[in-house]
């Protein structure tokens, strides 16, 4: 008899954007999953308790458990789940298409979100808006640049990639910090087709099972 794999277990918090692409990596792939709220505000922030510790040493989410390993830094987890799961591609077959969806992660993942996230604009302090606006925004200049080369009805062409599960959480986060998308219409149509995607929706912040009752949709 076939034994039952564990499902996966996502270690996140609901708005964090790195959590927020694991869940959407997930829903494009089909793959159901188990959720461990990490609040990353309560308690001084439970991503820094020793049990957590072990799960993720950066003390950062998500981390996921999956197939016996547990596994931190959201690229990386998405990069295992399209080499292990079936269903639609992240990446593109083609080398140069790849090579440009990597190219876009890596702008949000190193170039963007990292200088924007709690972490960082805890030790800004009052700034804090102002800083994450200026990193945003010079990020977003380079993005849409980028964007309105390789754009087709997605990130890189016509298929959904790693690249737009990288943009949407981006966005979310430009809107929190009061970001005028506008001025960005590229990166502007490429979210609002992204947000009515099912994965997208179904993955977003405002109905996890942690989000604040006065932050639901």
């Amino acid at each position: 008899p076939s034994t039952r794999v564990a499902r996966p277990l996502l270690h996140g918090y609901f708005r964090s954007s790195c959590s927020w692409r694991v869940r959407i990596a997930f829903a494009l792939k089909g793959i159901d999953y188990d959720q461990v709220p990490v609040n990353l505000i309560k308690d001084g922030g439970q991503q820094l308790t020793d049990q957590y510790k072990e799960l993720n040493p950066m003390q950062q989410v998500p981390a996921v458990t999956i197939d016996g390993v547990t596994l931190s830094q959201s690229l990386a987890i998405i990069q295992y789940i399209e080499e292990t799961r079936p269903g639609p591609a992240l990446l593109p077959a083609d080398p140069q298409k790849r090579a440009k969806v990597r190219m876009i992660c890596d702008l949000i993942a190193s170039g963007i979100q990292p200088l924007q996230n709690l972490y960082v604009l805890q030790k800004i302090g009052e700034d804090k808006v102002s800083w994450a606006q200026h990193f945003i925004i010079r990020g977003f200049v380079a993005l849409e640049s980028l964007l309105k080369e390789t754009a087709g009805k997605y990130c890189v062409g016509d298929e959904i990639s790693m690249a737009d599960i990288c943009l949407a959480p981006q966005v979310y986060n430009a809107e929190r910090f009061k970001v005028d998308v506008d001025q960005f219409p590229t990166i502007k149509r490429l979210n609002q087709t992204l947000l009515a995607l099912e994965a997208f929706s179904t993955s977003h912040p405002s109905c996890q099972p942690d989000t604040p009752a006065d932050l639901r949709a």
